[in-house]
């Protein structure tokens, strides 16, 4: 990779239930930057991408069932918002007021990454219902319009754990690998890496949260340009199985001394 890149903010405007994003990307690009160039790295806000494609729910639609009436009331809650997210989730493991903590898709997250920020007025927007397919999609819109090759992540932003704030996290991607393995590489004096693996798409897509904006910036989009990823038939994002995580395991651990 190279040691210097330059980081765009595309400004689309407000993306409408059902819009396609890409032609707003293609648009929002040209006046950003001029446009996609070859090897570009597309990065999109998740909840943008879950619009465009109708995946916003309205919360007066919604009836909560008594679990969700009862973690609503556990964790003060909106009984609607909790049954979104029981919905949402693989399981709960727990949680904190306003906030539940699931498992979904192999990924520990706040509310199965619901959320009603940047979502129409009494409404909440889900994660993408298969990111990386959307990150595939995506890729092959712009590709066939801008005639370069790039690859696209789609991006949620995530806090950590003993951490205050947030920052970019990747939850699907075409076209990059998602971590780059340096084990057996020597570290400044000699010594071989034995564990390192770089989080590439993770670190990408929190160079665009630099940019992107969390609030009404109206820049659910960024482009990296002259990282000098090459770019090929990559898709998703690796994880780990919750057992082999040191965050999840001492956890598991430490519930059964309670």
């Amino acid at each position: 990779m190279n040691t210097s890149f330059e980081v765009f903010g595309i400004s689309t405007g407000i993306i409408r239930s059902g819009e396609p994003i890409a032609e707003r990307v293609l648009e929002a690009a040209e006046a950003a930057c001029g446009g996609f160039e070859e090897g570009d790295i597309l990065v999109l806000a998740e909840t943008a991408v879950a619009t465009s494609e109708g995946n916003v729910i309205d919360l007066s639609t919604i009836t909560p069932s008594p679990e969700a009436q009862e973690l609503a009331v556990k964790y003060k809650m909106d009984p609607c918002t909790a049954e979104v997210v029981l919905r949402e989730s693989d399981s709960i493991v727990g949680g904190i007021p306003g906030f539940l903590l699931c498992m979904k898709g192999g990924t520990l997250l706040p509310n199965a990454g619901v959320d009603a920020s940047n979502a129409p007025p009494g409404c909440v927007t889900p994660l993408p219902a298969n990111p990386d397919q959307s990150a595939v999609a995506i890729k092959a819109a712009i590709e066939k319009k801008a005639r370069v090759q790039i690859g696209v992540i789609i991006a949620d932003s995530r806090t950590h754990a003993m951490r205050l704030g947030c920052s970019g996290v990747a939850i699907g991607s075409a076209g990059i690998p998602s971590v780059i393995d340096d084990r057996g590489r020597s570290d400044l004096f000699g010594r071989k890496l034995e564990v390192t693996k770089r989080a590439v798409a993770d670190n990408i897509a929190s160079a665009a949260e630099l940019v992107m904006g969390e609030a009404d910036e109206c820049t659910p989009a960024a482009i990296i340009r002259g990282i000098g990823l090459p770019i090929g038939d990559h898709v998703g994002v690796e994880t780990i199985d919750a057992t082999e995580c040191l965050f999840m395991g001492a956890f598991a651990k430490s519930r059964k001394t309670w």
